[in-house]
C-alpha cells in the first residue's frame, strides 16, 4: 500500500540514510524522495513515496522513524495508486507541451506537484471572485474573498466561512499568475502545513505559467 512521509530531519550527510534504513526495517520499500525545504536550524524536510509490505501499518514506520535523534514526521498519509513525486521541472515540461492553456494546465498539476487535494484559478470581478478554471475536487464557487487582491506574491490564504473548504481544515496557497487581480490556489485537506519553500516554489511555477501562455 503506497503512503506519502513528511519527515523532519537533520540537514547533515547520514540522516536520510538511516531514516531509510529505518523504514525498511519496519516493513517499508521506499519509491522516491524528494527534499522539500532547508531550514536555517540546520534541519530538512524530506518527502518519502513508499509501499509497505503486506499487513504492515503506517504507524510501525513512523515509530521507527521518530526513534531517531532528531527526527521526527510531520505527515503521513495514503497515496495514490500508481502516485508518484511530481518535480517541478516536470511540471515546466507539461506546461511547456500546450503552451496557450498553461494557465489552466498548472491548475491541473498543482494537486500532484504540491501533494494537494485541488487546485484552482480565480480572478477577481468588483466585489466578487470568480472561477475560471478548477479540478474537480475544488470548490465549485468562490464568493469570496476579495481582500485577497491585489495579489503581489504567494501567501497562505484563509478561506471564506461559506467555502465548504472551510469547514474540512482545507489549508490553502495562492499566488498571482501574470496579474494581481487573478491567482491560482491549491488547498491540501488537513495538513502537512504548508511550507515556506513551497510558497516560494508555487510563485515560481505561476510566474512561468503567464510567461509560457503570453509567449504562446
Amino acid at each position: 500500500m503506497p503512503y506519502l512521509l513528511r519527515v523532519e530531519l537533520p540537514d547533515v550527510p547520514g540522516s536520510l540514510g538511516a531514516v531509510a534504513a529505518a523504514i525498511g526495517e519496519a516493513g517499508g520499500d521506499i519509491e522516491a524522495i524528494e527534499i522539500v525545504e532547508h531550514r536555517p536550524d540546520g534541519t530538512a524536510v524530506d518527502d518519502v513515496l513508499l509501499e509497505t509490505a503486506p499487513g504492515v501499518m503506517p504507524d510501525s514506520l513512523v515509530s521507527a522513524c521518530n526513534k531517531l535523534d532528531g527526527v521526527q514526521v510531520l505527515w503521513v498519509s495514503r497515496y495514490g495508486a500508481g502516485g508518484n513525486l511530481f518535480l517541478d521541472l516536470e511540471a515546466v515540461e507539461a506546461l511547456t507541451q500546450t503552451p496557450a492553456s498553461a494557465r489552466d494546465e498548472i491548475v491541473d498539476l498543482l494537486p500532484i506537484t504540491f501533494r494537494a487535494d485541488w487546485g484552482m484559478r480565480v480572478r477577481r470581478k468588483g466585489d466578487h471572485v470568480k472561477v475560471l478554471h478548477r479540478t474537480s475536487a475544488a470548490p465549485e464557487s468562490a464568493t469570496g474573498n476579495p481582500e485577497w487582491f491585489p495579489a503581489k506574491h504567494a501567501v497562505r490564504l484563509e478561506l471564506p466561512p461559506d467555502w465548504a473548504a472551510s469547514a474540512d481544515g482545507t489549508l490553502v496557497a495562492g499566488a498571482p499568475i501574470g496579474r494581481d487581480d487573478e491567482l491560482v490556489l491549491f488547498g491540501r485537506r488537513g495538513g502537512p502545513e504548508i511550507l515556506d519553500s513551497e510558497l516560494a516554489r508555487l510563485g515560481h511555477l505561476a510566474a512561468l505559467a503567464a510567461s509560457i501562455a503570453k509567449n504562446a
